[in-house]
C-alpha cells in the first residue's frame, strides 16, 4: 500500500506543476492579449485622426490655394486657352496647304 501512496503522491505533485504552469501561461497569454488590443486601439484612433486631417487638406479651396501658391498655376481663361489641333487626324477640308 505504501507504494500506491508514493505513486499517487508522485502524480499528485506533477499534476499540481502542470497546473500552476498552465494557469501561468494563461495569465502570460492574456495579458499579451491586452496589450494587443490596447495598441489595436492606439492605432485605430490614429488611423480615425489621419483620416479627419486628410479630409481636411483636400477640400477644394486646399487645392486651389496649394496650386495657386506652390505651383503657381492660374485659372484658365479662352485669352490664355491654346487648342491643338493634330494634322493628321484633322479632316482634309479643315486643311491649308
Amino acid at each position: 500500500m505504501s507504494r500506491l501512496n508514493v505513486v499517487l503522491l508522485v502524480v499528485l505533485l506533477v499534476s499540481s506543476m502542470y497546473l500552476v504552469r498552465v494557469a501561468h501561461e494563461s495569465r502570460r497569454l492574456f495579458a499579451e492579449l491586452d496589450k494587443a488590443q490596447n495598441e489595436e486601439h492606439v492605432l485605430d484612433t490614429e488611423y480615425e485622426r489621419l483620416q479627419t486631417e486628410k479630409q481636411a487638406q483636400a477640400t477644394p479651396f486646399r487645392v486651389e490655394q496649394a496650386a495657386r501658391e506652390k505651383l503657381a498655376m492660374r485659372t484658365a481663361t479662352p485669352a490664355v486657352t491654346l487648342y491643338v489641333v493634330d494634322a493628321a487626324s484633322a479632316p482634309a477640308a479643315e486643311r491649308t496647304p
